[in-house]
């Protein structure tokens, strides 16, 4: 099963470093990233877990809830997260799922259904495909999917980016352009005709072509 854009987050209850967590009850009303990694104890992923507890702070701003996942058991997590507190230099502060049982990587599509047996006994290259980042809003839907190869580490200053416009255009009937930061101009959404459109934004926008309508971020 491929998740796309718009369905439903599977839930699940899991093992994690800080108890047991029935996943969509933990997320509440808040907005979650999930990020995934094959293996623990490998290297970068290690950058990725030490990154993510650096800038949490700024997750809690947006009211975003982070959890990490691995396909290895709790024990193992412990012991990973303080070789990322000695190299990273930040402590992890925020829950890491035990996938030791595959459950959640099945559920979220990034392992087949038929993978079974010892966790232990797979190498981070049988786990490859276990390295998404899922935005999961308030509805429980999914936001965002990025996949990355094992070779190449994750931006998550780019996350927050992205949430950052999801909330937004959550709000608002605008979407962000290329490269969009908070604060710069946005785009009128295209389902929102022009007369509604004078309603939202009476100052008016400007329009280079007749489908290309803009104003400033509102607030």
């Amino acid at each position: 099963m491929t998740l796309k854009i718009g369905d439903t987050a599977p839930d699940f209850t899991a093992e994690t470093t800080e108890g047991t967590i029935k996943f969509h009850e933990w997320l509440g009303d808040s907005w979650g990233v999930l990020f995934s990694h094959p293996k623990d104890f490998t290297p970068i992923c290690t950058t990725e877990l030490g990154y993510m507890a650096k800038i949490k702070p700024e997750f809690d701003k947006r009211g975003v809830k982070i959890i990490g996942l691995s396909v290895d058991p709790v024990n193992d997590h412990k012991e990973w997260a303080k070789d990322i507190e000695e190299t990273q230099g930040a402590k992890v502060t925020y829950p890491m799922i035990a996938d030791a049982d595959f459950k959640v990587a099945k559920a979220y599509g990034m392992l087949p259904a038929d993978v079974s047996g010892d966790p232990k006994s797979r190498t981070p290259a049988d786990n490859q495909t276990v390295r998404n980042v899922f935005v999961i809003g308030p509805d429980k839907l999914i936001k965002l999917v990025l996949i990355y190869p094992m070779s190449v580490g994750r931006n998550f200053d780019e996350v927050l980016r992205a949430l950052d416009a999801l909330q937004l255009t959550s709000k608002h009937k605008v979407a962000t352009p290329v490269n969009w930061k908070p604060g710069e101009d946005v785009v009128i959404g295209g389902a929102v005709s022009n007369d509604d459109a004078k309603k939202l934004f009476p100052d008016g926008w400007k329009e280079p072509k007749p489908y290309i309508r803009i104003v400033p971020q509102p607030s």
